[in-house]
């Protein structure tokens, strides 16, 4: 097959995802329409790569800190396969550059932790490091009396994305406290099956909250992974502009 008409497929194939992300997002504010409303509680985000936070939940850390509520970022893995290559300086570019988006909704360096574990990788660490893991979430909830947690969603239709849920609420529970779990979408809307039915129960119980105000804010910092932006499918981005995040 031609390069164009390889192109034109990739194009169409975007278009539909597209389409089909907005399709599924109606069907959300529809049959849920409870708003997001940002609690006083100082939170944890747990972020399997470095942009992650800013697209799942930038507009709610940026009014979490203008408000003065603390929030610390923690990043599971280096983020160095993003192009299927591995290498330090990889890992030093996404770092840099989630500093700076963090900086940008209101989020200081101090607050922020690199674990460095493989990219990609997540789900395959041996038992004894996954429970090493475990007992650092445990730790950093006990730390500042953390009671809100935000992950990514458990069927996020990415490894990485659904090895962070599973390490850090087999910590929570763990903890024998209760602590409000927040999930945040950002593969699965994308990467479900085209043509996927999804079944009503699914669209139910999420929460969208409205960042209009700090949307300025999560725009930079979005623009601030740099090296992500041309690495992203065209089209990926366009619900990550809209001012109003979601929240299972």
């Amino acid at each position: 097959m031609s390069p164009s008409k390889v192109s034109l497929i990739r194009r169409l194939l975007s278009f539909l995802r597209t389409w089909k992300v907005d399709f599924v997002t109606c069907g959300i504010r529809w049959l849920s329409p409870v708003p997001f409303v940002v609690s006083d509680a100082p939170v944890i985000v747990f972020s399997p790569h470095q942009d992650d936070e800013t697209l799942g939940c930038g507009g709610l850390i940026a009014l979490k800190r203008e408000r003065g509520i603390p929030v610390k970022v923690v990043f599971l893995t280096n983020g160095d396969a993003y192009l299927g290559g591995r290498d330090a300086e990889s890992a030093r570019v996404r770092e840099a550059e989630a500093l700076q988006a963090l900086e940008f909704i209101g989020v200081a360096a101090s607050d922020v932790s690199f674990w460095n574990y493989p990219d990609g990788q997540l789900r395959q660490l041996p038992v004894a490091q996954r429970a090493m893991m475990q007992q650092e979430v445990i730790r950093l909830l006990a730390i500042d009396d953390i009671a809100e947690v935000y992950v990514p969603h458990h069927a996020d239709r990415h490894a990485d994305h659904e090895a962070t849920y599973d390490i850090v609420c087999r910590a929570i529970a763990q903890t024998g406290r209760p602590h409000k779990v927040c999930q945040y979408p950002i593969w699965i809307f994308w990467k479900a099956p085209l043509f996927w039915r999804w079944p009503l129960r699914q669209l139910q119980g999420w929460r969208r909250l409205n960042i209009k105000t700090v949307m300025h804010k999560k725009r930079a910092a979005i623009a601030a992974h740099d090296s992500q932006m041309a690495a992203l499918p065209p089209g990926f981005l366009k619900r990550f502009l809209r001012p109003e995040e979601l929240f299972y």
